[in-house]
């Protein structure tokens, strides 16, 4: 696990700069995570007594679509130059 990041340094890349662009590429995966735990929760017929009330259920689909909003907002503020 450390042989990547000793590569980026030993390549002479900014450590800082590679640490916020590892962390954008990251954040692209938070909405595959999301989306489908907000769905899955919310079904009854999976989760059973277990379902996400309709309150949590709401907020959190909320929070997943300013989580996607902002992620699409990187790709169009990166592709703009």
């Amino acid at each position: 696990t450390m042989a990547p990041a000793l590569l980026i340094l030993l390549l002479g890349v900014d450590p800082t700069s590679a640490l916020v662009w590892s962390q954008v590429v990251l954040s692209f995966g938070i909405p595959f995570a999301l989306v489908p735990l907000v769905w899955l929760t919310a079904d009854p017929g999976l989760m059973g007594a277990w379902v996400n009330r309709r309150i949590t259920t709401v907020t959190a689909a909320c929070v997943a679509g300013v989580i996607v909003g902002l992620n699409l907002f990187l790709l169009y503020s990166l592709s703009a130059g």
